[in-house]
């Protein structure tokens, strides 16, 4: 293969053949540059690269997810076929944001089946059992946590929060 027909290739996934898939210098410096680099320049790569602000997340994460993305770039993300078989293994196992919308009720900080939510409330111990369709508090069923902080408190009360399960400005702990 030429360099004129490896480049024309590079924006299609796979499309690279192995030997020259990973020796593209820049990109490689690129690569090891993130390591020592401040956050304040990851965060500022960070929007170059997404177009968007750069979630709350630690240095690890910012780093691996640059060098993705850098590298997706310049030699293509995952195939269709692979993306295709991602989303049918996610909807068979029932995660609702396969499909990229969340179902009410049921966002992303609900913990999984079965996790016991302990807090104290005037000197009260309450334990609450997550469960398959929502959540259970001394014996009795509840659809939301919200529902068992109200009777808990006798005032309105977002569960969640209640609970501890997200901080007072709304970000899911």
């Amino acid at each position: 293969m030429t360099k004129q027909s490896l480049a024309a290739s590079a924006g299609r996934a796979g499309a690279l053949p192995p030997a020259a898939r990973y020796d593209d210098p820049k990109v490689l410096a690129r690569l090891a540059a993130l390591k020592d680099a401040p956050i304040s320049d990851l965060k500022q790569q960070w929007r170059e690269l997404f177009q968007s602000e750069p979630p709350p997340f630690n240095r690890a994460f910012l780093e691996s997810r640059l060098a993705y993305r850098i590298q997706e770039l310049r030699w293509g993300g995952l195939k269709p076929e692979t993306l295709s078989r991602l989303r049918a293994l996610a909807e068979q196992l029932g995660d609702d944001h396969s499909s990229g919308r969340r179902g009410r009720g049921r966002g992303g900080d609900r913990p999984i089946a079965g996790t016991r939510l302990v807090r104290e409330w005037q000197g009260v111990e309450h334990v609450v059992t997550v469960t398959a369709d929502g959540f259970e508090w001394q014996g009795r069923p509840y659809r939301s946590l919200s529902a068992i902080a109200r009777v808990i408190t006798q005032v309105r009360w977002n569960g969640p929060l209640f609970f501890g399960l997200r901080s007072q400005r709304g970000a899911a702990r």
